[in-house]
């Protein structure tokens, strides 16, 4: 049983349609796992117990009939900053406004395409921080590492993706935020091309819709039900030869040195692509001042968050200290930083002219310890979250797809992610 809480969301979306294990079976498996893992862990804020198990008997019901959607009966997991109709949509705050009447529209698809919904995972204060921690509902601790934090924003799935409380679970990225916790937890998370899945929350279109899974094939999977895509397909398909570029440099505005563990998996995996057949060449992008611009879009993003809250008095120091340093921007250089996304785009995609991918680290150190920005002044706070993801959210402001991929394991057995970018 602990092997199927392991086995993802493509091969129990196998087994239910062949009849091999209920999803009866596999929603009281990850329950049973949710109610004895999660105090330590911390990777839901609300369980929907009976809500689960009724949508699993449904499931088991319309295999019977023949009549199944592609995901039938899998159980999954949405991230707290998504409206499942009926149940608060707390964003990691006291400041939210009432339960939603119906579902986003992502989670009405997911439903749609069969999924059971296990219940909702923890995220920090509006999606604001890379660590998952808040003054309303403490820190979610990373499996690996319970002593670390699982990144964020989307942490608590990908703790619960990570510990087998769920096949897959929904997650978000605005400046890194599925990448991250993927990177952190040993998980496959891919940051979408922008408005390939359905989002409310903009970010000033940094942010998309996407999830944490186990492999590529879950993702897949899960992509082609949120929105009709075509990656099953595409994630069955043959690659051919590849040119990959590998680049360790962090964009400009970021000064941090990035350790040895997350650089030398990064070369690793060139070389290994190397001996798989591949080009391989060291190559770094022209990212001029698109850093800047992000953290631009950033900061304005999260004062725009904090002043739509129902109730913004009620937002947490460090979070109204972030919201703070957005509304200190000129209009005019948020105007510039949106207006400057072609320019950025079209420079720093010059190297695919030469590559096909783009390999880099997706971290520059490993996760920090619970608590370790705690109450840390908003700069100081920021400064540490943009030294530990640096290599990220520039490709939120230019908007193609990047993900996280386990590519290394370090001696002591925590899990090391290493980056990839396509072209838009």
């Amino acid at each position: 049983m602990s092997e199927l809480a392991f086995a993802g969301l493509a091969r129990q979306a196998e087994l239910v349609r062949s009849g091999e294990v209920s999803s009866r079976e596999l929603t009281e498996l990850y329950l049973e796992r949710i109610a004895r893992l999660d105090p330590e862990l911390n990777a839901y804020r609300v369980v929907l117990a009976d809500e689960a198990l009724a949508a699993a008997d449904a499931a088991d019901a319309r295999r019977a009939a023949g009549d199944a959607p592609p995901l039938n009966g899998v159980p999954i997991a949405i991230k707290d900053d998504t409206d499942v109709a009926g149940h608060v949509t707390m964003r990691g705050s006291l400041a939210h406004d009432g339960r939603p009447r119906e579902d986003a529209e992502v989670v009405a698809r997911l439903r749609a395409a069969g999924c059971v919904l296990l219940g909702k995972t923890h995220v920090p204060e509006l999606e604001a921080m890379c660590a998952t921690e808040s003054l309303a509902f403490g820190a979610t601790r990373n499996p690996w590492d319970p002593a670390r934090t699982p990144g964020g924003s989307s942490g608590g799935s990908g703790a619960a993706a990570a510990a087998g409380l769920a096949a897959a679970a929904l997650g978000s990225d605005g400046a890194g935020s599925i990448r991250i916790p993927a990177a952190a937890c040993g998980l496959f998370g891919l940051k979408p091309q922008r408005d390939r899945l359905p989002m409310r929350q903009c970010w000033n279109g940094l942010s998309v819709t996407g999830c944490l899974t186990r492999g590529v094939l879950d993702t897949a999977l899960f992509g082609d039900a949120a929105a009709g895509t075509d990656w099953a397909a595409a994630a069955r398909r043959a690659p051919g030869r590849l040119r990959i570029a590998v680049s360790t440099k962090v964009p400009r505005g970021v000064l941090v040195r990035v350790e040895e563990e997350q650089r030398a998996a990064a070369l690793a995996l060139g070389e290994r692509l190397r001996g798989l057949g591949h080009g391989v060449a060291e190559r770094d992008p022209d990212y001029g001042n698109g850093g800047v611009n992000c953290l631009t879009r950033y900061l304005h993003g999260v004062r725009t968050e904090a002043d739509a809250m129902a109730h913004p008095e009620r937002l947490s120091r460090r979070t109204r200290g972030l919201a703070g340093m957005g509304a200190k921007l000129p209009r005019a250089l948020v105007r510039r930083a949106l207006a400057a996304e072609e320019a950025d785009r079209a420079r720093v995609n010059a190297i695919f002219e030469h590559a096909d991918v783009l390999v880099m680290p997706a971290l520059t150190r490993r996760p920090p310890l619970v608590g370790e920005w705690g109450d840390l002044p908003a700069p100081v706070m920021l400064n540490g979250m943009m030294k530990f993801v640096g290599f990220l959210g520039f490709w939120n402001h230019t908007g193609q797809p990047a993900a996280s991929v386990p590519a290394e394991v370090a001696p002591d057995g925590f899990p090391v992610g290493v980056q990839l970018v396509g072209r838009p």
